[in-house]
């Protein structure tokens, strides 16, 4: 056990290998399908996520405050003397705040940090914040890795239809039903932990080519690690993967995901992301 104990949430889709060698404890969020729950990390949530590739819809919940106190009194017992917490966007869930409601009764000094972000967009930071631990850091200057980190990362995505976002409350009816009218194809990001559409194209073949840009674009040149993330399109998203490593200098790390059945909920099948990590 590291003297600073790291975790994070589930919708971070962290390999598990490197989860495992990390060290690093996720704690899953919930789904709400077919009148049953199921944690995301469970097994049985595969049949959740088989439904959402074929287009049916699912709602999420967050963590209790209690499931997380469990998880911080067990890492104090285990010897941590800190735990830096890292989740999801506050704006598009309740986790940080079971978090924090958690940690106010933590036996250890415990801090969580909104990453204001989804996926490996979060994932990075928490990956660089558990090698700080290992370091030897503090939890306050573990905290300050993962901000900066998750502060020059960037998620550019495109999904199939708007429908999903919009029966979440990530974007407008208008905005939905208008994309729908026009077939187009919204390329999207996260600004500031809201989901918000950046472009607009006609053509799935056109969303793709313009994420490839953009993904371009926000590597300037320097070392980076590479994710994409996807629900429903493997032989997609392995194509992307392919592509990008032929066009990005310096492509350290890439890593190719479906997500949980969280995000996938809120995306729908066929969506497609790429998450642009400078290794700082």
């Amino acid at each position: 056990m590291a003297r600073v104990a790291i975790v994070t949430d589930s919708t971070s889709y962290i390999p598990a290998d490197l989860v495992r060698k990390l060290g690093i404890f996720v704690v899953p969020l919930n789904v709400q399908w077919n009148n049953a729950v199921y944690d995301e990390a469970d097994p049985s949530a595969v049949q959740v996520l088989e439904a959402l590739r074929k287009g049916e819809l699912a709602t999420t919940s967050r963590p209790s405050p209690e499931r997380f106190a469990y998880l911080y009194q067990k890492l104090a017992q285990e010897g941590a003397m800190e735990i830096v917490s890292i989740h999801i966007s506050s704006s598009m869930s309740g986790t940080s705040e079971a978090a924090s409601l958690a940690a106010k009764d933590a036996s250890i000094p415990v801090h969580v940090l909104d990453s204001r972000t989804v996926g490996m967009a979060m994932g990075y930071g928490v990956i660089a914040s558990a090698l700080a631990a290992d370091e030897g850091m503090s939890g306050i200057e573990v905290v300050e890795v993962a901000k900066r980190r998750i502060a020059s990362t960037n998620i550019f995505f495109s999904v199939a239809k708007l429908e999903n976002l919009r029966r979440s409350g990530r974007i407008s009816r208008g905005a939905s039903l208008l994309a729908t009218a026009l077939a187009i194809k919204p390329i999207l990001t996260v600004e500031d932990g809201h989901v918000v559409a950046q472009e607009r194209v006609r053509t799935q073949a056109g969303a793709i080519k313009r994420l490839e840009e953009m993904a371009l674009e926000a590597t300037k040149n320097r070392a980076v690690d590479v994710a994409v993330h996807h629900l429903g399109a493997a032989e997609l998203a392995n194509k992307f993967a392919t592509d990008l490593r032929g066009v990005l200098s310096g492509v350290g790390q890439v890593v190719i995901t479906e997500v949980g059945a969280v995000v996938g909920a809120h995306v729908g099948p066929g969506a497609i992301a790429v998450v642009i990590s400078p290794r700082i």
